[in-house]
């Protein structure tokens, strides 16, 4: 169970994962070392998964961010192990889910140019022996950046 003093490590870790024990103790109201003890319980219980930097796509010239929406010809276990594996293997690629609905899956991607774009779909995902089509959409611009999950 998570209690207040959790719930609000948890959504200033979300905002900043640099902030130390001590500037913790001093927004809980506690001191460095119990912040930093509830801190490391939330780790090891799981609350916490990691810790990663957000960085800038357009710095890092991948100026087209789409969405994929894949549709499977076929849906045994085997197709699905092997279009995950697929899935996994391509750095383009930044997240993935399966999907009730129309589509089987969608694919977050973020490419540097509509050419690597049409390369991944029509020379990656197309061939694909599970893959019957798919469905793209061209990000124009993101309105809110990925944010933190509500605590």
């Amino acid at each position: 169970m998570l209690d207040p003093a959790d719930t609000k490590l948890l959504a200033a870790l979300q905002k900043n994962a640099h902030l130390t024990a001590q500037d913790l103790g001093e927004l809980l109201n506690l001191s460095p070392s119990q912040a930093g003890r509830r801190r490391q319980r939330l780790e090891a219980e799981g609350y916490i998964q990691g810790y990663a930097a957000r960085l800038d796509p357009a710095k890092l010239g991948l100026a087209v961010q789409g969405f994929v929406q894949v549709h499977l010809g076929s849906h045994g276990p085997e197709q699905s192990k092997g279009f995950a594996r697929l899935v996994a293997s391509q750095p383009e690629i930044t997240s993935a889910w399966t999907m009730t609905g129309e589509a089987d899956y969608l694919l977050r991607v973020y490419c540097a140019n509509l050419e690597a774009l049409n390369t991944l779909i029509h020379g990656i995902l197309l061939p694909h022996p599970a893959v019957s089509r798919v469905q793209s959409q061209i990000v124009m611009a993101q309105l809110k950046r990925d944010a933190p999950l509500p605590t």
